[in-house]
């Protein structure tokens, strides 16, 4: 049982592990179009990380989810699941990737031993994926995801943010597209980080509706399967994959909430939509190594996790954006 509980009797099992602020992707949703990197002394060290998940699993986290950024962009990410792989009670390691150097590093991850994979993709129109993601190319990512299933990794799940007037017209496309490979997909509502305007305002597409348009074609049965995540599954009659709703602003799920994340900088972030954190980069800096002044700092800092975000166009903006939070 995890030593992480929080004033709402919360118990935190799960951490978001950031490792990078960088990425060869610039999602619409995640950066602006050119970003400002952080310098490379103020992102955390391999040994840090690692200091970091072992004070985290000696408190009771069962799993670490290794985000970015993009983190396969960081040369000693294979190093990191090495060490993390190691960790007494860590039950599940697991990455979300733009799957853009997956052709070259799946089977690498897959050894070294990490479990699972979230790969991010929005659209199967090649156009308008380099129009999302401002540089990419579809067919890499493609190869990617059938360079995981070759490499030995049998529980992927496809990540996909809906935007109106954008993809919405291919939720149809990427379910069938996860059923033929024997993926899971999960549709994620935009999250209201960075700079909103009307326009992103407008490009929202709720839960609701997605689930509405595939039911029109799939009949749609609840599921009791559960990640330890926020999201919601439902299967269908024909196929064994699960489909999934992340639903932050349509259907709060701050009352189950069992996780926290790390940003690249170090900062314990107790709640994405909401601005609470404590500095762990200065405690591991002025102390290397000491995992009880860690613990003892992530231990205080539970207490001031928030009750629940609230998304309201009316409210205060968190002006960080998705590559600096840790997806």
């Amino acid at each position: 049982m995890s030593q992480l509980v929080d004033a709402f009797g919360r118990q935190v099992e799960y951490l978001r592990l950031s490792v990078t602020d960088r990425c060869d992707f610039r999602c619409v949703y995640c950066m602006t179009e050119e970003p400002c990197f952080l310098p490379k002394d103020h992102v955390l060290h391999l040994e840090e990380l690692a200091w970091i998940a072992q004070a985290f699993t000696e408190l009771g986290v069962t799993k670490i989810r290794l985000t970015g950024g993009e983190p396969l962009v960081r040369s000693d990410c294979d190093q990191l699941v090495n060490l993390l792989g190691k960790l007494p009670g860590l039950k599940d390691l697991s990455m979300t990737t733009n799957g853009s150097r997956l052709s070259k590093f799946a089977k690498p991850m897959f050894d070294a031993g990490l479990k699972r994979l979230n790969i991010s993709l929005d659209t199967l129109n090649p156009a308008l994926f380099t129009q999302l993601t401002r540089n990419g190319k579809l067919a890499r990512v493609i190869e990617g995801i059938d360079a995981a299933i070759a490499a030995g990794f049998t529980r992927i799940k496809i990540n996909a943010v809906i935007l109106k007037q954008q993809n919405d017209h291919e939720i149809i496309d990427l379910v069938n597209f996860c059923r033929d490979r024997n993926l899971d997909i999960a549709f994620i509502e935009e999250m209201p980080l960075g700079e909103m305007d009307e326009r992103k305002r407008a490009r929202h597409c709720s839960s609701d509706e997605v689930k509405a348009m595939i039911s029109e074609h799939y009949p749609l049965q609840l599921s009791n399967k559960r990640t330890g995540g926020p999201a919601r599954y439902y299967t269908m009659a024909d196929s064994p994959i699960h489909i999934g709703f992340i639903s932050p602003h349509s259907h709060n799920f701050c009352h189950e909430c069992n996780r926290v994340r790390v940003t690249v900088e170090g900062q314990l972030l107790l709640c994405l939509g909401n601005e609470h954190s404590i500095d762990l980069k200065s405690i591991i800096r002025e102390f290397p190594g000491d995992i009880e002044r860690l613990k003892t700092a992530i231990l205080q800092g539970i207490k001031r996790k928030p009750k629940q975000h609230v998304f309201d166009n009316n409210e205060v903006q968190i002006l960080r954006f998705m590559n600096t939070t840790g997806g």
